[in-house]
């Protein structure tokens, strides 16, 4: 877990760097006119995405396990705050359609923009980027949320030790 300002900084910016080239792909993937394949390839990215933006903010479960007990609980209080049912858990299908119905609207028009000949590929592209976009962006604030309040936490966890 990144344990400076500048850390977490650090990465957030790999966060993003990932997720704008993952993104990219799934817009590429929602440009080919064949009817789900988008669905499959955004599974597929934000089964891998997730869990890669968890891992650079220290936040996979693995990493929670190895904290010392004190400041796991501190950060598991911090996840329930948030919301993020993603932060420190394995990805199931069932969390990765959770997801999509998050942005359901968007994929709905994404799927529906395929059927304009020429203009629809490229809309269903941006939609299909967009989406993906919103939801690891979200992620990415989620984790950095947690560990900006962790970080927080952290002085006066050392100073009732003293």
């Amino acid at each position: 877990m990144p344990t400076t300002s500048a850390a977490l900084q650090q990465a957030i910016e790999r966060s993003r760097a990932k997720l704008h080239q993952r993104a990219l792909w799934a817009g590429a993937a929602s440009a080919v006119p064949i009817p789900g394949l988008d669905w499959a390839v955004d599974a597929a990215i934000l089964s891998k995405l997730l869990p890669d933006i968890s891992e650079e903010f220290g936040l996979a479960p693995e990493q929670l396990d190895a904290l010392d007990p004190t400041v796991r609980d501190q950060v598991q209080k911090t996840v329930a705050l948030v919301g993020s049912v993603f932060i420190g858990q394995l990805l199931t299908r069932q969390m990765v359609l959770r997801i999509a119905r998050t942005v359901g609207a968007r994929m709905g028009a994404k799927q529906f923009a395929k059927f304009i000949p020429f203009a629809g590929q490229a809309i269903a592209a941006v939609v299909g980027y967009g989406a993906l976009r919103y939801l690891g962006q979200r992620h990415i604030n989620d984790c950095a949320h947690v560990v900006a309040h962790a970080l927080a936490l952290q002085p006066s966890a050392d100073a009732t030790r003293a």
